[in-house]
């Protein structure tokens, strides 16, 4: 634990730095360097000869990607139909992902023995939030170049605020499992308790930030929405570890294990924030 905090301590005004004070292409470098290791971890799911072979549809993927959009980034000043396009799918992917581990294990039947379908899962974990971060830290870039910077660090306090929420609230009040074949110290009582968490802060920290909302109803919709979803995240990689008998993804962090123990809630809270903002 000694050691968590430290790291913790030393990690969390790095992030910040990064995200405020980066400029627009050392920020894509950055959060491209840390997807790229969440894909190297994700190889650890999926069979093959080599982890390098199996990097490499992700890689593929994400080339075509960024080759795409990249370019419309120095403009962007609303969305276009493919932006929103891969938010939704994103979304939808989680979603479904929540299912297969709310499920677990009679869902594992239907991916277990495909490559082919994990190869797909490790894509669409990372890449939407790869992109939804670089959209949100791209809004209105031009007229207020830390407006996007809120915007992304104010996903991080959310999905912060609702773990530590849920952890607490767990501890003192869990009783009742919500998937005790992926993880057993998850209960409905602490899901409750960090979205109320969750609530707090992003209320607080609207204001503060001054982001705004069509209404404080759609904000707080927005809150639960994402939180609820980046708790069945965290199960997600959860359900992938167990099935691939894994504790950590990797050691990168100390005392954290790896990036994809660490980003696991942000990867699901991400693409489903970016929609439920920029849609409404």
């Amino acid at each position: 634990m000694k050691q968590r905090i430290i790291t913790a301590l030393l990690l969390a005004p790095l992030v910040i730095a990064g995200i405020f004070w980066l400029p627009q292409s050392g920020f894509i470098l950055a959060l491209g360097v840390v997807t790229l290791l969440g894909l190297w971890e994700w190889t650890q799911f999926v069979s093959s000869s080599s982890r390098y072979l199996a990097l490499l549809p992700g890689l593929v993927v994400g080339a075509i990607s960024y080759w795409l959009l990249v370019p419309q980034l120095s403009v962007l000043s609303a969305l276009q139909p493919m932006h929103y396009g891969i938010l939704v799918i994103g979304s939808l992917w989680w979603i479904v992902a929540s299912g297969l581990a709310i499920t677990y294990p009679k869902s594992r039947a239907c991916w277990e023995n495909s490559n082919a379908v994990r190869h797909l899962f490790g894509v669409l974990t990372l890449l939407p939030f790869f992109w939804s971060v670089i959209f949100l830290r791209s809004e209105h870039i031009v007229s207020d170049s830390y407006h996007g910077a809120k915007l992304v660090l104010y996903v991080c306090l959310i999905v912060w605020a609702a773990d530590s929420g849920a952890y607490f609230s767990g501890k003192s009040f869990g009783k009742r499992k919500m998937a005790p074949a992926v993880s057993p110290n998850k209960t409905i009582e602490g899901l409750v308790g960090g979205v109320i968490a969750a609530m707090l802060v992003g209320w607080l920290c609207a204001s503060w930030f001054n982001i705004q909302f069509a209404s404080t109803t759609i904000m707080l919709l927005t809150i639960l929405v994402t939180v609820v979803i980046s708790v069945l995240g965290d199960l997600v990689e959860s359900m992938f570890k167990r099935v691939s008998g894994i504790k950590d993804s990797s050691k990168i962090i100390p005392g954290h294990g790896g990036i994809l123990d660490r980003v696991d809630s942000l990867t699901a809270a991400f693409p489903v924030f970016a929609l439920c903002y920029f849609l409404f």
